[in-house]
Parts: structure tokens; sequence; C-alpha cells
């Protein structure tokens, strides 16, 4: 049998509220999410179960039993080896481990296993990353509501190689009880949905900045760079910039690579076929 491969997008917070927190300490979430075509890589085929990694950031992860995917396979109790190519920053805020184990119960749905009734207890992303579909993302994460697809818009994600801790940048949050998105609109085109983000957060970009200074270096030359819109996604330190070109958002993440920093060139992904 030939290795099945399936992608994991990286998942962009587009905008992020933070709503309030609950009486278990996990904190409520109202947040627009997309994926990008940028993203790590799957290859699966039948077991023993096993797990090689490979690709530019490969060093940052181990491959032992705690391992997202390893966790994703033995939650649907499959035989497989996983390889999996590490294209994306990690602790970065784009999705990372929770793409990954959501790539692999795909593939493994693929492959004729059940997806699992709580993906949740992987992680509060995977839910969404398993969707990779525009979504807005409330509760704690389980509350997923399928938006219409957006264009296929051109963007530059950027981080500076410093990771974020998502509890530190929790922590360090002013306010918890912040307003929710306004009403979501279908966007047709980036004129649109820029004119719709500028009504919105990322109700962790302050916190996150204040704990890594390198942030707002970041967004400040996605700014100068000709990006239209330009927001920290997620906890951090991963920020993205809309560019009305892909002739420009190349020539960007040429420029911000100067900087020392991971950049690259991607779009807004189209929904992956859901099976």
């Amino acid at each position: 049998m030939s290795d099945l491969v399936e992608p994991a997008p990286a998942k962009l917070n587009l905008a992020l509220h933070v709503t309030g927190r609950r009486n278990d300490g996990y904190h409520l979430l109202d947040s627009l999410v997309v994926f990008a075509k940028a993203g790590d890589q799957l290859r699966l085929r039948p077991g023993p179960l096993s797990l090689q990694i490979d690709g530019p950031f490969a060093a940052g992860l181990d491959s032992d039993g705690d391992n997202l995917c390893l966790r994703a396979a033995r939650l649907v109790g499959a035989d497989v080896s996983i390889s999996l190519t590490k294209n994306l920053p990690v602790a970065s805020g784009i999705g990372g481990g929770s793409a990954d184990a959501a790539a692999v119960l795909r593939g493994l749905a693929r492959m004729g296993h059940l997806l699992p009734d709580a993906p949740e207890k992987l992680g509060a992303d995977v839910p969404v990353c398993l969707l990779s579909a525009p979504a807005r993302m409330q509760g704690v994460g389980e509350i997923i509501t399928p938006l219409s697809a957006l264009p296929a818009l051109p963007l530059v994600l950027v981080n500076p190689g410093v990771g974020v801790s998502t509890p530190q940048v929790f922590k360090a949050m002013a306010t918890r009880d912040n307003p929710p998105l306004p009403p979501i609109p279908k966007f047709n085109d980036l004129t649109g949905l820029v004119n719709w983000l500028t009504r919105t957060r990322n109700d962790l970009e302050a916190p996150a900045c204040q704990i890594c200074p390198q942030i707002s270096d970041v967004l400040q030359v996605l700014a100068a760079s000709g990006a239209i819109f330009s927001r920290m996604s997620g906890s951090g330190a991963t920020c993205f910039g809309l560019y009305d070109s892909p002739a420009k958002a190349e020539m960007a993440a040429q420029s911000l690579k100067q900087h020392g920093w991971w950049a690259v060139a991607t779009e807004l992904a189209q929904p992956l076929p859901q099976r």
C-alpha cells in the first residue's frame, strides 16, 4: 500500500476575543479561524505504531509517546506508521501540534477508522483543525460554526523564532470579560474582510508583546512592508499580514527573512474535502 498523504494547514486566528473564564480556569473564546496553504505534512501507512519526524523544525519536537500524533492514533485504536514533515515553527500560535493530530485523524478516517467522538481530548484546537475550513470557534474551542469559504487571499506568516507560553500569555491578560465578535458577514473580497477585522481584536496580542517584545517588532515591519492588515495569530509569536497581490506578499516575505525571522508567503486555503 502506498503512503497516504494528508496536509496539516496552519491555523490562523484572524480575530480572537477572550470573553470570560470558567470556574475550572479555562478561558472562553470567540474567534474567526481560517487556514493557510502553508503547513506541515503527514504520511501514513499500516503500522506498527511509530512516528518519524523530519523537516525544518523537526529538532523542536520529540517523537516519544506523548506526541499528539501518536496520541491521536491511540485515541482511535490504530496501528499506523506516521511520518511528519514539520514545516511550521513549534509553539508558534498557528495550530502546530493540533493541526498535525487532526491530520492524523483525517488520514485514519480515509484508511477506514472512525473519527473519535471527542477529538477535543487531544486539545482545544483539534476539532476546528479537523474541519480545516473557515469557522467561528467559541467556548473553550468546542463550539464550531462553519462559515462560507473566503477568497484565496495572499498573506505572509512571520515568526521571530521565539516560543511563547500560552498559559503565560493568558496569565498576563489585564481583562478577561471582553465583548464577543461582531456579526460575521460573508466576505467576498479583501476589502470587506479588512473592514470587518478593523472592528475586532486579538485580546492576547498585548500581553504576548509584553512577554515577547519581538512580536511588536514583527508587527511594525509587517505594517511597513505593504500589508493591508496585520495582527498576531493565537497566543503568538507568529503574526500574519494580508496583501493585495501574491507578488507583494512574496516580496514582503523575502524582506522579512532578512531580519533573521521565519517568513513564508502563502494564501488562505480552500476547505479540505470532508470524508
